[in-house]
């Protein structure tokens, strides 16, 4: 093995999603839930999935933005089957690989349900929708747990550990503020507070999972595999 693809694989799918979210954001009509009369897209009242719905908030066809987005989305599964091949490189710890394996099962699922998202835009799938997207980080939680075990047990600098671990604390953090978070929708205030807090676990999941990568190649050179 000269190279390992999964690496680039997953650095291009982050980097992919981040350039999709910015083109998606300039072509994006206008309104957000509350102000259908917004100009254009609002990174503190809009949604990342307002993006990818069929129509915008001001009622008009979201055609270019929402295909950008959500193919940014459905890419998700490419990272998943990319960590489905990260634990050959724990193969020489049995419990390392193991977890890995668990891991990387956890880490496709949620990658799948990303790729869920960008499948049922949210207002022609709303149920559906709102199930891929609150699940998809829910999944990431115990890949995050397992990760963390076996980067620390492994020949992997721990800086990859402790970025892997604030990963793990803001997406289980997102978790609970989505099961204890009064409606989201119950005011312009609550909402732009839903939004802004979606666009930093957006943020800090890309920039983790990017990072993690070189985490993973530097495992690949100590093993000659570059």
């Amino acid at each position: 093995m000269t190279k390992f693809w999964t690496v680039y694989l997953i650095r291009f799918v982050s980097i992919y999603f981040i350039f999709s979210v910015i083109i998606a954001s300039f072509l994006y009509p206008g309104g957000n839930i509350f102000e259908p009369e917004q100009p254009g897209y609002s990174f503190a009242k809009n949604y990342l999935s307002d993006l990818g719905g069929y129509k915008s908030r001001s009622g008009e066809i979201n055609f270019l933005s929402s295909f950008i987005f959500n193919s940014s989305m459905v890419l998700y599964i490419a990272s998943g089957i990319g960590f489905l091949f990260v634990p050959n490189l724990f193969k020489e710890n049995q419990k390392n690989y193991f977890l890995s394996i668990i891991g990387s099962i956890f880490f496709f699922s949620g990658c799948s349900f990303f790729s869920g998202v960008g499948l049922t835009p949210h207002d022609l799938y709303q149920e559906l929708h709102g199930y891929f997207a609150k699940n998809a980080f829910r999944l990431l939680v115990p890949a995050s747990i397992l990760y963390v075990i076996v980067l620390y047990n492994s020949s992997v600098d721990n800086k990859y550990t402790l970025v892997t671990l604030g990963y793990l604390i803001f997406t289980f953090a997102y978790v609970l503020y989505q099961f204890f978070v009064e409606d989201a929708l119950k005011s312009p205030e609550s909402l732009m507070e839903s939004v802004i807090i979606q666009k930093i676990i957006a943020i800090v999941s890309t920039i983790s999972i990017f990072s993690l990568t070189y985490g993973f190649e530097s495992k690949i050179k100590k093993r000659d595999l570059l």
